[in-house]
């Protein structure tokens, strides 16, 4: 079977299992939105292409099991390779070491950290089969694109196997600072694996600059080259604002290009799908249940690091500060369940549907409920109705490396130019978008200010503000992030194979 260009590596299958008649069907994803269609759009770039994931199987099963299936999509046509982890691997390098252990630390959360249960031996052992798997689809000099934190060390161990091919990271969550980072302790075999990278990326130029000065701190890394930040990006007033970015480092005679460029959502798609029937219709299904209340939308997933329940609160203090409201305001806040076997996770979604049904039981009427709380994920077809029907999008994690949310609302609006987004500051899209109102999680008074601005912002200044969002969105969208990427590979194939010093 010929090897591939282009090798992804992520946690994630590429598709969708269904079982029909007793048999595995693997089904495209209905939706060309999200990460994981953005990074299958990249097949079409290159003449072979492989991907590398993982997939909880019983042992007595791996005799039978399918480790590289052939799929064929709307996307061309594909390698999987998937790991046949056993569940105590998937549970100590996923749900312990990965979140329990290095999730808290990338969201600036120490308390949260848990080091004792870790098991680094496993966590070593699983990335040592990403990486095999990896180098086994690779063609002579292909990329091979790592995405997040749970894959840190594959990119040491693919040098180790190839030094002929390029390997390219990307992280998909924030980069804390050095004295943050510095609390790991992996923390200089981490840095030394992302350090035999030829390509480092991250969303925005705050996370690249914080690797940076974490690898310095570390490593004897000269920074080579830092420009002025660009790309329709803050440099300076927000709270991940930063100046300049740094663009290229170097580590043992090698240089590693550092990238910063926000993932972009499919502006197109969801204007489209903003504009078909169905979702009109559905648009005014909701739009009658609401009878002419305002409408605030929050969705996210019950996880400490993204406020739900500094929202909530918010929210209460909005109905006890301002009765004018009650009877005319809804919320809906979706709280998906994250990881639901963490004690950590099922503690913030116990907390969350408390202080809702607080609200709702203090504030409720026979014909008015103040919030409705989803706990199950909303197809997106639908999600884009509601945003449609949303007059503010609520948006306030305390961390998030990105949050493509804000950036769906503001696309499913382009024919309204109505409607306002109140976005934390420390989400990695504030410095894309910051005509959005900007709030401080962190802060009470912030956060009553900020929804109390957005629930009464003129009709004309909700234009102009979403005007220039809008702008930012469909400028910097999928499409753009992959031709950026797609560019930047290809200086890598210029450059040449720069193979690290690894020990044996």
């Amino acid at each position: 079977m010929k090897k591939s260009d282009l090798v992804i590596v992520y946690h994630r299958q590429p598709f969708e299992e269904v079982v029909e008649d007793g048999k595995t069907l693997y089904q495209e994803h209905s939706s060309p939105n999200g990460i994981v269609p953005t990074l299958k759009s990249f097949f079409g770039a290159v003449d072979q292409a492989a991907w590398v994931a993982w997939k909880q199987v019983d042992p007595k099963a791996k005799k039978h099991f399918e480790r590289v299936v052939r799929i064929e999509d709307s996307y061309g046509t594909y390698n999987v390779s998937r790991l046949p982890l056993t569940a105590h691997q998937v549970r100590s390098f996923y749900h312990v070491t990965s979140k329990e252990a290095l999730w808290p630390i990338l969201h600036s959360f120490p308390e949260k950290y848990n080091y004792d249960p870790v098991d680094w031996e496993t966590f070593r052992e699983v990335n040592w089969l990403f990486a095999e798997a990896a180098v086994a689809e690779a063609a002579e000099n292909a990329v091979v694109w790592v995405h997040d934190y749970n894959l840190w060390l594959v990119p040491r161990y693919v040098k180790q196997f190839r030094p002929d091919v390029k390997v390219a990271f990307f992280h998909h969550t924030p980069f804390p600072e050095p004295s943050m980072f510095n609390i790991l302790p992996w923390r200089a075999e981490i840095v030394e694996s992302l350090l035999a990278c030829d390509l480092v990326g991250f969303h925005v130029p705050r996370y690249a600059m914080n690797f940076v000065s974490t690898a310095r701190s570390l490593k004897p890394v000269d920074l080579i080259e830092e420009v002025p930040v660009g790309d329709g990006l803050s440099p300076y007033g927000m709270a991940l604002s930063v100046p300049q970015v740094p663009t290229r480092i170097g580590y043992e005679g090698r240089e590693i290009a550092i990238e910063a460029l926000p993932v972009g959502t499919n502006a197109a798609y969801i204007d489209e799908l903003s504009r078909s029937p169905a979702t009109r219709a559905r648009e005014a299904e909701i739009r009658a249940t609401l009878g002419g209340r305002k409408f605030i939308v929050s969705v996210g997933r019950s996880d400490y690091t993204k406020g739900t329940r500094d929202l909530l609160l918010a929210y209460e203090r909005l109905l006890e500060r301002r009765p004018e409201l009650r009877e005319n305001v809804q919320l809906m806040v979706t709280s998906v369940a994250a990881n639901a076997g963490m004690t950590v996770y099922r503690n913030v979604q116990r907390e969350i549907e408390q202080i809702a049904g607080r609200i709702s039981g203090k504030y409720a009427t026979f014909s008015w409920q103040p919030l409705v709380l989803f706990t199950s994920a909303i197809p997106f077809e639908e999600l884009v109705a509601y945003y449609r029907c949303a007059d503010v999008c609520w948006i306030t994690p305390l961390r998030d490396g990105l949050n493509l949310v804000a950036k769906e609302y503001v696309a499913s609006r382009a024919d309204m130019m109505s409607g306002a987004l109140v976005l934390s500051e420390f989400t990695g899209a504030a410095v894309e978008l910051p005509t959005a109102v900007m709030a401080n999680p962190y802060s009470n008074r912030n956060m009553d200010s900020a929804i109390d601005q957005a629930l009464d912002m003129p009709a004309e200044e909700q234009k102009e503000r979403l005007a220039a969002m809008l702008e930012q969105v469909r400028r910097y969208d999928s499409a753009h992030w992959a031709r950026r990427t797609l560019a930047c590979f290809g200086a890598l194939a210029e450059n040449g194979p720069q193979q690290p010093e690894i020990a044996a």
